[in-house]
């Protein structure tokens, strides 16, 4: 769909940014609820809850047609980076709940070295994901929430629709991590090192070992001067918030992943596949075209194949291609995000 849909939104603009997260987002956020509660092995899960019934003295329930979306954010991300996006959906009528992920976030890490980007199995953030759904979400919404994932919340939700078939109405994945990026290794070399890493680990120590070439957090990584160089996101104010919010928060800062990590991954993309008929959710997948962080034909070969067992998910067998967006759509330049969330939006009022 052509960018110049979209020139006029609704939507939080660039130029806006600054005065409204000051003042109107701001104000939103200090509404929200902040919790947290117990998931796989007790692990304390934190979350975000902007409802506008517990916090409007004036609503009335049974006259709201207020709709709920559970967000899945991605690796190393939390509640505290959806500040606009939480404040945009808002006021496009939608209560809005986000988990923080088991080993990120604000919510408990795993490791004595709270650095290293791990997980026991992916499906533990799956079923956190039911826990919140089921225990928070679902009793502040009468109706089943809407679903959006981003990155690596998209392989975490593909698995949970796939167990919960009824839980969610639609679901959007942007720019899903249906499998990891190899950065240009053949698929096939990709699985050798990792599995081999991970033996090896196994076999030589009791600390999970990080990836060739992962390390801790080192501070540049969140400097805006490197803001020409990323291949996150093409606007830069929106840049400047991501980065000022890890520099003044170490909490939420994760370095690189560990082998494990990656090897549940692995594990993970293969069971998305071989259980892709269960997944009957009306599902859309955004696709940024200019995307170096995952792999987009993993996004193309799950749509084709979701499409042939559902024709309601992924229209044409396709994902929608956000031209010339870098990853983070719902961060991206006005004209890549804008189109992000009417895609989004569009779906939900489909669904």
């Amino acid at each position: 769909m052509a960018s110049t849909l979209f020139n006029s939104t609704p939507f939080t603009t660039e130029q806006q940014l600054t005065q409204r997260f000051n003042n109107e987002i701001k104000a939103l956020w200090h509404k929200g609820t902040f919790d947290y509660f117990a998931g796989v092995n007790d692990t304390r899960i934190n979350y975000a809850a902007f409802v506008k019934n517990s916090f409007e003295k004036n609503a009335e329930i049974n006259n709201d047609n207020r709709r709920c979306v559970v967000i899945v954010p991605g690796r190393s991300e939390g509640y505290l980076k959806y500040q606009e996006l939480t404040f945009d959906l808002y006021q496009q009528g939608y209560d809005i709940f986000i988990i923080d992920h088991r080993g990120q976030g604000l919510s408990e890490r795993l490791l004595p070295n709270r650095h290293k980007g791990y997980v026991d199995s992916f499906d533990d953030y799956s079923a956190d994901l039911h826990v919140f759904i089921e225990q928070i979400v679902s009793q502040h919404c009468p109706d089943k929430p809407y679903l959006l994932a981003h990155s690596m919340g998209g392989i975490i939700a593909a698995r949970y629709l796939q167990k919960h078939p009824e839980a969610i109405k639609a679901a959007v994945l942007s720019s899903p991590m249906i499998a990891i990026n190899g950065g240009g290794f053949p698929k096939w070399l990709t699985k050798v090192l990792i599995n081999s890493a991970e033996q090896l680990n196994q076999w030589l120590s009791n600390e999970a070992w990080y990836f060739l070439g992962q390390s801790d957090i080192k501070e540049e990584v969140y400097q805006v001067k490197n803001f020409s160089n990323n291949p996150l996101m093409q606007s830069q104010v929106r840049y400047q918030k991501f980065t000022q919010l890890y520099q003044s928060i170490p909490e939420i800062q994760l370095g690189g992943v560990t082998v494990h990590w990656l090897a549940q991954a692995l594990k993970a993309e293969n069971e998305v596949f071989d259980h892709l008929k269960a997944l009957v959710t009306p599902t859309l997948v955004l696709q940024a075209s200019a995307d170096s962080i995952v792999d987009n034909f993993a996004q193309d070969k799950f749509c084709l194949q979701l499409n042939k067992h559902h024709p309601k998910s992924c229209p044409n067998g396709r994902p929608i291609v956000i031209e010339h967006a870098r990853h983070e759509l719902f961060f991206e330049a006005d004209q890549y995000r804008a189109q992000a969330i009417q895609h989004m939006l569009t779906w939900f009022d489909e669904n």
